[in-house]
């Protein structure tokens, strides 16, 4: 351990009023690596979303990549099932089929951690100029990059199994409703808690608008709040891996799918970057949410956090 990273983990631990959990007690420290995370590959699977155009319900785009997403996780050796479910939009006087998409590894092994993200797109560019505020949004960071993500992950799992069973579901219908109107959001995630046939992972991780050029990931509030101790081990092993964009500090509150997950009984936090690009928010919600302001380095240093805390955990 060299004095700088020595030094980050005290300030971290002071920061926070945290303490560092014992390792033995957590993590697995015996077992092998896969090669490291690939963030060029996971860009690559950010553009073949944005490729479709907006995947907002109902839409042309939002059928292809429901295509595309199962095809990939069966690609990659996971069992696939579809969970689909109706919302009835009561503004528009119109029906939408959506579907939660759910990829399982290892699905023999008991000792489980669950991997979500939204994938769907937000229907109208309401934080856009007035004209473009009925457009659906591109949706590169704002959906696309958690995706990206755990793709790359589900890629790497086929190469070499972690030591837990890992369920990767992407979320529909996280976005769907309008600002303030939260009844209307995390619509797929209400529907997973709503069917659950007594599922309940060990711990549930969120990724959310972590693509960002110029990302920075704080403690989102709710998962302080709900899941220290998972919060307090990410966050350590990011310091371990000198990746200095997990800030250990709290500036937001987020009303997120892991909020619903953690009302529904599973422990759940999430990591999201809101400041997109700053606190302004430039390009959230807007036609500006393109991959250009993304990079495979933003994918890859959350990739490689996740994959060294999966790879070590306890079966």
């Amino acid at each position: 351990m060299t004095l700088k990273l020595f030094i980050r983990i005290i300030f971290l631990t002071k920061r926070m009023g945290l303490f560092l959990l014992i390792p033995s007690l957590f993590l697995n420290t015996d077992i092998a690596f896969p090669k490291n995370f690939d963030g060029d590959s996971a860009f690559t699977y950010l553009t073949m979303q944005t490729d479709i155009g907006p995947r907002n319900p109902g839409s042309a785009g939002h059928r292809a990549c429901l295509k595309l997403l199962q095809g990939q996780l069966e690609k990659h050796g996971a069992l696939v099932t579809l969970q689909p479910f109706m919302y009835y939009d009561v503004a528009l006087g119109k029906s939408f089929t959506m579907n939660n998409i759910i990829g399982s590894f290892s699905p023999e092994k008991t000792s489980r951690i669950l991997l979500c993200a939204h994938w769907d797109t937000r229907p109208f560019a309401d934080r856009d100029v007035p004209e473009n505020r009925n457009i659906p949004i591109p949706g590169a960071n704002d959906g696309a990059s958690g995706v990206a993500v755990l793709l790359e992950l589900a890629r790497q799992f086929s190469l070499k199994p972690p030591p837990v069973g890992i369920d990767i579901v992407f979320f529909d219908g996280e976005d769907y409703g309008e600002e303030g109107d939260l009844e209307n959001y995390c619509l797929g995630s209400r529907y997973f808690i709503k069917a659950n046939n007594r599922y309940f992972p060990r711990f549930a991780i969120l990724l959310d608008m972590i693509g960002d050029s110029q990302f920075e990931i704080p403690i989102e509030g709710y998962s302080y709040q709900f899941v220290p101790e998972l919060v307090n081990r990410l966050w350590q092993t990011a310091a371990e891996l000198e990746v200095y964009e997990f800030i250990p500090e709290q500036r937001h509150y987020v009303f997120d799918d892991h909020v619903i997950l953690n009302q529904g009984g599973i422990p759940a936090i999430d990591i999201i970057d809101f400041e997109y690009p700053d606190a302004s928010h430039r390009y959230w919600h807007t036609l500006e949410d393109t991959p250009d302001k993304c990079s495979p380095e933003s994918l890859e240093k959350v990739g490689k956090v996740l994959m060294h805390f999966i790879y070590r955990l306890q079966p």
